[in-house]
């Protein structure tokens, strides 16, 4: 249940004054609630401003600074209302003070209200942009028409927040004023001596001083109160992870022994040796299974480092040990790949294999589940469909789970629990910056593939503007009348008018003119039999270029194919862009990847191109598309639901990290029931943050 003393901040945003139900549903577009449901008066909280406008300067009119907002005292002199006959003319008051004049300019404005305004001789402190205009100086609409009284209340720096079509800084202004009145005294859940060494305020005070700004200092991402924030974010991960973690170890494991036969007969069956880094990966997770505590490991791997094979080498040991195995992928066009990929090597060791996914045949899909419950079956590789309440397992020891960062948390534990003390196994092949590996897997133990297997080829990468597309599709035609093929991606499915791009229909369309029926398309919205045909089609050298959206990106391996066409390569990110080129030079000849933009670049995408040309290493590749896009896009949670930061900003706060990461541990360790005082003020924490799916691992015992 969650702690009674939060109930005012998780009421909905309506029981806030001047928040009606219209209102309401701006504010939750504005506030894109990770939780996906109404916002709530947490949710306003935690949106912080982005900048201020500083109102404690007030030059004079003839020293203020131009095309600024300033904030002037004046006199008002003369009023120009328009003629009737030319109402579009605007209404104009003249004021003055002892350095110069500006004209106030109002369009299609209430006139009763600028003269109640504005009386002629009054006194009024006025605020706006600052501009010249035809040689005289102007504010057109100004902000804020003060007289003394309402210059009093006047804020000192007024906070400017991130808003939605329809929402005005002065509504979320008046509702932040009312969720800060309804936070409540709650316990303090940080190390005390941390609080004081780093001189941190309250988590209230924090976040008044944010929201009440008393100057722009307060903007810094390292003020003392922004950091204060992004550390209880932080800290309220780093809990749920080691809750997790702990309740993993705390059930146990099976040790896992295996005699290393079957492993042998896939390895003899290989025409090349494992790398230094798939052994030492390999020796980590069996020392994980062969110990009494469960395995939860994660392997990232760079593109074409040889993660799948340590895998199913993995899963070997646990068919030795008698048990059985099991291996999700995000996507039924990799299940399948991964699928026919390890039959081969399966049938030499005698190792029983079987696919499962949600486009099987129902008496299929009956068989299969039979055989698995039965035992007959050693190693099943599926789709999310493996975790469903049908699938039920003799003995499952081993699951492995594809390209992490598409499921959550709570679908790993879902296929860990289809059996007693089932070891988990993790794979990426998105390299993850460490700060990320920190954040979104640090209740596991990491094993790093930085090698890449002998043969795999470099790949010449070449940045090129659209404009010379034609001289492209001729080189991809010389490429292809010599045996190459080549996959040609775009960004979107169809054409969209808003976003001048490049199609996928529509470039392979462009291209049949030149090729005919060479040319294959693939992309998300096909169904799934059609997809694979397309697939198929390409793999076996029928269609010679696929056309294809980002739906190839991950683990989709055609050695043949030797060219890589990326169409407005400006518009994707660094890790998807290494992704995407990995899908070449998988074979014997020599790959290219070429780059296609739109001209001008701006500064971001000219940056990822430059890295792309420099660099293959994966790992470095991470770490600067951390830094120029920010966590959420590069582990991909935009799309799938995993909780992204809102106070915390990994770039520029990961060095409070491990400091939350050990004093998680420190709280975990001590307290894993969180039942000791601090523990209760954690147990607010994990709530207010959205982990509270971390308190229920703690009733589930």
């Amino acid at each position: 249940m969650r702690p009674d003393i939060l109930n005012p901040l998780f009421a909905p945003l309506a029981a806030l004054p001047g928040v009606g139900p219209k209102t309401s549903k701006l504010f939750e577009r504005a506030l894109a609630t990770p939780h996906g449901g109404e916002a709530r008066v947490a949710d306003l909280l935690f949106h912080l401003p982005h900048s201020g406008i500083d109102r404690r300067a007030r030059p004079k009119i003839m020293e203020a600074p131009r095309d600024q907002i300033v904030l002037l005292e004046v006199t008002v002199v003369e009023h120009r209302p328009p003629p009737n006959t030319r109402a579009k003319v605007p209404y104009r008051v003249v004021v003055e003070d002892d350095t110069g004049d500006l004209a106030l300019v109002f369009f299609l404005a209430n006139h009763q209200w600028i003269e109640r305004s504005l009386p002629l001789g009054a006194k009024r402190w006025v605020s706006g942009k600052l501009e010249l205009w035809d040689g005289h100086l102007q504010m057109v609409h100004p902000d804020k028409v003060l007289d003394e009284a309402a210059l009093a209340k006047l804020p000192p720096v007024e906070p400017v927040y991130g808003l939605t079509e329809g929402l005005t800084q002065r509504a979320v202004q008046k509702a932040t004023e009312g969720a800060l009145a309804k936070i409540p005294d709650l316990p303090e859940w940080i190390d005390p001596p941390l609080v004081a060494q780093r001189r941190w305020p309250t988590f209230h005070d924090a976040l008044e001083q944010v929201h009440r700004p008393q100057g722009p200092e307060i903007f810094d991402p390292q003020n003392p109160a922004r950091l204060r924030l992004a550390y209880d974010e932080l800290l309220a991960s780093q809990v749920a992870l080691g809750l997790v973690r702990a309740r993993m170890k705390k059930q146990g494991g099976r040790a896992s022994l295996g005699t290393g036969k079957i492993a042998d007969q896939i390895l003899a069956s290989l025409p090349f040796s494992l790398t230094g880094a798939q052994i030492e990966a390999l020796k980590e997770i069996r020392a994980d299974m062969a110990s009494n505590e469960r395995m939860l490991r994660l392997v990232q791997g760079d593109v074409g480092s040889g993660k799948t094979l340590v895998a199913l080498l993995a899963m070997a040991t646990m068919v030795e040990a008698g048990r059985q195995a099991a291996m999700m992928a995000p996507t039924e066009i990799l299940a399948r790949q991964h699928y026919e990929r390890m039959l081969p090597l399966c049938e030499a060791a005698r190792v029983k294999l079987a696919i499962l996914t949600g486009r099987d045949k129902a008496a299929e899909r009956k068989k299969t589940l039979a055989a698995l419950e039965a035992g007959d079956i050693d190693v099943v590789i599926g789709t999310h469909a493996l975790f469903q309440e049908t699938v039920a397992f003799r003995d499952l020891g081993l699951a492995v789970v594809d390209e992490q960062h598409r499921f959550g948390v709570h679908q790993r534990l879902a296929l860990g629990s289809k059996g007693e003390a089932v070891d988990i196994l993790v794979m990426t092949a998105t390299p993850i910056p460490r700060t990320l590996v920190l954040t979104y897997f640090g209740d596991m133990d990491v094993s790093m593939l930085r090698e890449k297997p002998a043969g795999r080829q470099p790949i010449d990468t070449r940045a090129l503007p659209i404009e010379r597309l034609d001289e492209v599709v001729a080189g991809i035609g010389r490429a292809i009348q010599k045996g190459a093929r080549a996959y040609w991606v775009c960004p979107l499915v169809e054409e969209n008018e808003d976003l001048d791009l490049a199609a996928a229909t529509e470039r392979a369309d462009v291209l049949r003119q030149f090729f005919g029926d060479h040319v294959g398309l693939v992309h998300g919205q096909m169904k799934g039999a059609d997809k694979d045909a397309a697939m198929e089609a390409f793999q076996r050298g029928v269609t010679k270029i696929l056309v294809a959206t980002t739906v190839i990106e991950v683990g989709v391996d055609v050695p043949e194919a030797t060219i890589m066409v990326i169409e407005h390569a400006e518009r994707f990110g660094l890790s998807q862009l290494h992704q995407l080129r990995g899908r070449v030079g998988r074979g014997s000849g020599r790959s290219t990847c070429l780059l296609l933009y739109k001209t001008p670049l701006g500064e971001v995408a000219e940056a990822r191109i430059t890295i792309m040309r420099e660099t293959e290493d994966g790992f470095r590749i991470a770490e600067e598309d951390l830094k120029l896009r920010g966590e959420g896009e590069v582990l991909g949670t935009r799309q799938s639901g995993t909780p992204g930061f809102r106070l915390a900003s990994l770039d520029v706060h990961s060095a409070l990290l491990p400091v939350a990461r050990d004093d998680a541990r420190m709280i975990v360790d001590k307290d894993p029931d969180l039942s000791s005082g601090r523990g209760q003020a954690v147990r607010a924490l994990l709530y207010l943050f959205g982990r509270d799916e971390a308190v229920k691992l703690l009733r589930a015992g």
